[in-house]
């Protein structure tokens, strides 16, 4: 990589500035005094005023299919880790969580910034779980559970819920509780059996199989937070 889109690429300055600095001597490879058109190799040193500099690394989105089993936590000595699972170079952490016992979709980045956003209750960022209960669903369990339920001492935000089965039910949540659904059901005496996640705004499970990843598209980083225009 030339020197000049080297410096530039840690994003503290221009390529036009990088060569300015270049030529006022101000950058050093390796300790010797860069020129012009000076090639980077891997391992190489660049610094900057005697200040070490080096590329920003890309933003990272990834969807993963989670199986059940795995822990969505950064904590390399936990057994089964979201993050050796995945194995990616990169250091990305879960935006959010999936219960170890739940499945189905989990966005995770190496960009801290857009964590909170997608977090952020306010911005209703909706949420689509697909859940099997143990008995018989009732118009008055979806109704309940659609008006809001009492748990860990707060209501829930009302919320859409459809009967997919007899013992199934989708339900489109926009807050992220402990264990909401769980709860939730449990308040009506029902137990969960399976909950999968299969939509997190624009985002779904389509193309991803169980314990799979992939990177997200520009199109689909667009429709995830459609007020940001650069990533």
């Amino acid at each position: 990589m030339r020197l000049n889109k080297y410096i530039s690429e840690t994003g503290v300055c221009s390529r036009r500035q990088a060569d300015q600095w270049i030529e006022q001597g101000r950058v050093t490879i390796n300790g010797a005094a860069a020129t012009l058109g000076t090639q980077v190799n891997e391992g190489d040193r660049v610094e900057v005023d005697g200040r070490a500099v080096q590329p920003q690394a890309a933003s990272v989105y990834i969807a993963l299919n989670k199986p059940v089993g795995i822990t969505c936590t950064t904590e390399r000595h936990v057994e089964g880790n979201i993050i050796d699972y995945i194995g990616h170079p990169q250091r990305i952490f879960p935006i959010g969580r999936l219960d170890k016992d739940s499945e189905g979709l989990i966005l995770l980045t190496n960009n801290g910034d857009i964590v909170n956003e997608l977090l952020r209750v306010e911005n209703r960022h909706e949420k689509e779980y697909v859940v099997t209960v143990d008995h018989p669903i009732t118009d008055e369990f979806l109704e309940g559970m659609a008006r809001g339920v009492r748990i860990l001492g707060v209501m829930t935000q009302p919320c859409r819920v459809r009967k997919i089965g007899q013992l199934s039910f989708a339900i489109i949540l926009t807050q992220g509780l402990n264990r909401q659904i769980r709860r939730m059901c449990a308040a009506f005496d029902y137990q969960v059996r399976r909950l999968q996640r299969v939509r997190i705004v624009n985002i779904d499970l389509r193309g991803i199989k169980v314990g799979q990843w992939r990177e997200l598209s520009m199109d689909e980083l667009r429709g995830l937070l459609p007020q940001r225009t650069t990533w």
